[in-house]
């Protein structure tokens, strides 16, 4: 239990990962089968400097001495209905403010040992059709992060494993995401 709160939340190392958690945790409260969220990641201290009664809204009860150093999540416009993620995210540009930005997004994936089994020549829909058909598939939400610097990190919750306990944290889970992230903070 060394690395959980008392209340068994995980223990977030660095700012990025405590702004993937509290995303993560925010989109759990919203039930699953939700669509797409992209959120802009804000110096907590900038934020408050600039925006104090922004910033008292977005984090309630937040100290001054707790905003050093954190990032706040501000929830983007809804991605517009039809648009696929990947042409979404290269409209994207960013203000010179935002620290960073993250999204959460549901998928169904497969576990290793099933992915031996896909059969050959399936395409985007087809594929995504046996996938869901598939009886080991997961459903899983995705939160990932990127700083203007390069800093990433990511949250996988399963549905299945749907508690704050059972959240897996890392920076490299989910590259591909990560990129297309990355990528509208270049000019």
């Amino acid at each position: 239990m060394d690395n959980f709160h008392h209340d068994g939340t995980p223990l977030a190392g660095t700012p990025l990962t405590r702004a993937v958690l509290e995303i993560d945790e925010y989109a759990a409260g919203l039930g699953w089968d939700q669509p797409a969220r992209l959120f802009a990641l804000v110096d907590t201290a900038q934020l408050r400097a600039e925006e104090p009664s922004l910033a008292a809204q977005l984090a309630p009860g937040a100290h001054q001495d707790e905003a050093a150093g954190t990032y706040t999540p501000v929830e983007q416009e809804a991605l517009p209905a039809g648009t696929a993620l990947d042409e979404f995210l290269g409209t994207v540009a960013w203000p010179g403010a935002v620290a960073g930005c993250a999204l959460t997004v549901e998928r169904l994936m497969l576990p290793p040992s099933a992915e031996e089994s896909v059969p050959d020549g399936l395409d985007g829909s087809r594929l995504a059709e046996w996938v869901a058909a598939h009886p080991e598939r997961q459903e899983v939400r995705m939160t990932v992060a990127v700083l203007r610097d390069g800093a990433r990190d990511s949250a996988l919750r399963l549905r299945d494993k749907d508690s704050a306990t059972e959240v897996l944290t890392g920076a490299g889970l989910v590259p591909g995401l990560a990129d297309a992230l990355a990528a509208t903070f270049e000019d």
